[in-house]
């Protein structure tokens, strides 16, 4: 049990959480205007999400996919 303790512990810590923002910023980037990102910090882990945030990009995501082809 302590050794799921020790691996939530590290996966909030700042490192990982600097990690995923980069990470999360690359996939924003690669799905181009109209895109946003969020990161919050769960009992268990760091979270980072990219999401569509405009009209255009909600219909361009639905349509082509964009966000899951930004993240392969």
């Amino acid at each position: 049990m302590k050794f799921v303790v020790e691996v939530a512990s590290m996966m909030r810590r700042p490192e990982m959480q600097a990690i995923l923002k980069e990470k999360a910023s690359a996939v924003k980037q690669r799905c181009g205007p109209g895109y946003g990102q969020d990161m919050h910090v769960g009992k268990n882990r760091a979270n980072a999400m990219v999401f569509a945030e405009t009209y255009q990009a909600k219909r361009d995501n639905i349509k082509n996919n964009t966000i899951l082809k930004a993240v392969r």
